[in-house]
Parts: structure tokens; sequence; C-alpha cells
């Protein structure tokens, strides 16, 4: 079935011109004023418009056809408006893509570059309208924050709803910002768990004299400054999910502890003399290799094969096609209704960068750049400046993919350090990495250390 296509213009040999270009490829319907356009509007809600800014009562100005905009827009947001304007309506044309149009096209129309324009508009619309389909099936499925319908995300939901169902142990592996508790969360929400608690440790932002007292908890006199007893993680995800973030950080000693409680579902506080029986399943989450950590000494073999009794791996956000556009407008809308900025969109030049980025930083790193844009772009259709891709864009272009990630990984390392005063480990929780990580990204990118280890 043929796309419904509005055109608004008061000359009827113009309209009748167009009708005959376009009506192979779309089901055309035509109204010579903002009234009919309006009606027509309501009546069959075409994802695209194409719209003259001279409409009567005033043809000479154009303010019947910014009306026809607005009111389009306020019926539906999402619509596609095309403005044709003279080339002295060139001013008036810019504002109106800055109120929320599309695109605009210079009278006398050319005919193939409007084809071009309206099959980019129609397929644009089509990816939103099925983001916004897959967002709400995704909603009523409990894949909080998951978005996604390439080949690669929808076999992680299906591996998510399998897993859910069993109380096996997970190993959740995938590049830094892939989204690992997220995942995490959503195996949660879909097990029979689900009405018990969701506890996260980040195995790497703790200290490691400090680490087995948090998952463990420790008597009373245990140690200098125990004044009281108290609960371990461990102990407080009884009945739900223990979430064991960057898994490969924790210490061998600590890892011992950890293998009996997964094989006896028993622990034993600092200082305590008796077991004490936890109900929680575990799910654990590491950007690092831990069979090279076997290999290594650091990590211990009997304790990886009781983690990964199922092991799910997250793609990075590269290899996901179209889901890096879903997962932009899904950040768009969320922060423009937070900024209370109505009819963002993104421009064409942006849209590019994003597909031609390489995305090192993975969705955390898209989020970062799309809310930027939101809070610090002018115009309603944000550009690749705006989400500062305009340069690294250009840079693609004449270095590798792999030269291109670690530019950009040098610039997040020195912003986070020069935040964070110099010191290694704020800077490391900022990037959403552990300390000996951020170590050996800026031994590989020849980033001098910092001498402030706190």
């Amino acid at each position: 079935m043929k796309s419904t296509l509005l055109i608004v213009d008061d000359d009827d040999e113009i309209r009748t011109q167009l009708r005959w270009a376009l009506s192979t490829d779309y089901e055309v319907i035509e109204a010579e004023n903002r009234y009919k356009a309006v009606q027509l509007f309501q009546t069959h809600k075409p994802s695209v418009v194409l719209l003259d800014l001279g409409l009567p009562p005033h043809t000479g100005t154009p303010e019947e056809g910014l009306a026809t905009l607005s009111k389009i827009l306020d019926i539906e947001s999402h619509t596609k408006v095309v403005i044709a304007s003279g080339q002295n309506e060139r001013d008036t044309a810019l504002q109106a893509v800055g109120s929320g149009a599309y695109d605009f096209l210079a009278k006398p129309v050319d005919v193939e570059e409007l084809k071009q324009l309206l099959k980019r508009c129609f397929h644009v619309a089509k990816l939103e309208t099925d983001f916004r389909s897959m967002q709400r099936a995704m909603q009523s499925d409990g894949f909080d924050g998951m978005l996604g319908n390439s080949p690669a995300m929808q076999s992680v939901f299906g591996a998510i709803r399998k897993v859910a169902a069993s109380e096996a142990p997970v190993l959740v592996l995938g590049e830094s910002g892939t989204g690992k508790e997220v995942a995490s969360r959503a195996i949660h929400q879909h097990s029979s768990r689900r009405d018990g608690p969701f506890i996260a440790i980040n195995c790497s932002a703790i200290p490691e004299t400090l680490l087995e007292s948090e998952l463990f908890g420790h008597e009373k006199g245990a140690f200098t400054g125990a004044h009281i007893q108290r609960k371990g993680r461990i102990e407080h995800a009884s009945g739900g999910t223990l979430f064991l973030d960057e898994i490969g950080e924790i210490p061998l000693a600590i890892q011992v502890k950890l293998l009996r409680f997964l094989q006896e579902q028993t622990i034993e506080r600092i200082g305590g003399r008796g077991e004490i029986e936890v109900d929680a399943r575990v799910i654990a989450a590491t950007n690092a290799d831990l069979e090279k950590g076997i290999k290594e000494g650091t990590f211990r073999e009997d304790f990886f094969y009781r983690l990964a009794v199922v092991r799910l791996m997250l793609p990075p956000l590269r290899d996901r096609g179209e889901d890096i556009r879903l997962v932009a407008q899904s950040f768009l809308h969320r922060f423009s209704a937070e900024n209370n900025r109505q009819n963002l969109t993104f421009g064409q030049e942006a849209i590019r960068a994003i597909y031609r980025h390489g995305w090192p930083g993975n969705i955390r790193e898209l989020q970062n750049r799309v809310r930027r844009a939101v809070i610090m772009g002018e115009s309603n259709r944000l550009s690749a400046a705006d989400l500062e891709l305009d340069n690294l864009a250009a840079g693609f272009q004449a270095i590798t993919l792999k030269d291109a990630r670690e530019n950009l990984e040098r610039e997040m390392i020195r912003a986070a350090l020069k935040k964070n005063g110099g010191k290694m480990a704020p800077a490391a929780v900022e990037l959403g990495i552990s300390r000996p990580t951020l170590y050996d990204l800026m031994d590989k990118l020849g980033l001098q250390k910092t001498n402030q280890e706190t």
C-alpha cells in the first residue's frame, strides 16, 4: 500500500503537476488552504506533508503557512513537513525549520530533488514509527531502558527471557557502556525474584580493605571501628538478586569466599562464628577477559565456571546497525522532556555523524552526547556540532577507526582527570571503568599517570 502524501499549495497548476509527478509512488491528497489542510491531515494522518508558505487569504505573507505548520505539529509532532518556498522566502523557510519543519526546498521545485527528499522523509518517519512501537513493546515486556531491533539485540532479549526463568548464576560480558547492569536488572525483573531486592555493588569502586566487609558484613568488634553489627550486601540481597559489577577486580581471597557462597548458599560475617544461610541469585558482569585472568593467575578457574553457568554477551553499539539511531532518538525524547524542549530533532548532518562515529564509549557515550546537545543546542534541529561529532566525523575520513577510537579515549581520560583534579579513582568511576583498567589504558595510549591516587 502506498504511503500518503499531503500537498498544501494554493496554486492549482502546481498541485496538478506535483500530483502527476508523485502519484506513482504515493497516495497524493491536496489542500489549497489551512482549513482543508488541517481537515485532511486529521482524517488521513500522513507522515509527510509538502507545505507552501503563501496560503490564502494572505498569499503574500508566510502567516497562514506558518500557522498551518504549527497546527499540524500540534496534532502530530513527529510529522515530517517539507516547506516549499520562493527565493525571497528563504529566511522565513529557515524560521519554519527552526519551528519544527523537517526541511525546505526553493521554488520552482526540482522534481528529482523533491523525490529524493520525500523518500528520505518517509524512511525517517518509518524508522521513528518502528522505534515508538518497539519502545512500547519493550516496556510491556519489562526491558526497562533496553532498546534494539537488530538481530544481535533480539538474541539478547531472547536469552534474557530464558535465563530469567532459571536460578543459575549469570555472567554478563561486554565492553564498557554496553548496558550490562540494565540487562542484569531485566533478568531480575523477569525472574520469580522480581518482588525481592536487586542489590548492586561495583567491585572496582570499593577499596580492597573494605570490600570483604561490604559483601559479607561484620560483627561488632570484629576490627577497629566496627562499633555495631552490620549486614553485608549479600545478606541484603536475600530473596532477590546480587549484582556484582566489575567482577574481574575482586581479589583472590574474596573470590574464595564468594565461591563458597555460590556452592553452599551460606556466608560468615567478618568476626562471626556461625554460618548464615542466604537465598540470593548472583549475576556478575565485566568488560575484562576473565579467561586471560585465569592464565595469569589473577582469577580462579573454579570461581569462573561457577559464575559463568550462563554467559550473556552484549554487543557494542557500533555492531548494532539501525539500533544506534533508535537509541539516540530514545535519549533525545527523554532529555527533551526533562529540559522542556519540544519538537527537537536530529538534522541530517547529525544523523550521518551518528552512523559514522565508532562509539568507543557505547550507549553511555551516546547518552552523554545527546544530553549535552539537548542542553546546549540552540536550534530545534540538533547538529553534529551540538553532539560534538563534527570534528570527529571529519577525522574518521583520514585515519583508521582504531586511531579515531584511541584519540577519543585520550580526550575522555584527560577530561575526566582534569574534572577530578588528577585523581585516578574518581576519574575511573566517571569513565565507568576500574582503576587498573584506567592504568592499562593510559599505558596503551601513552598518557602520563598522575601521583594522586585517591
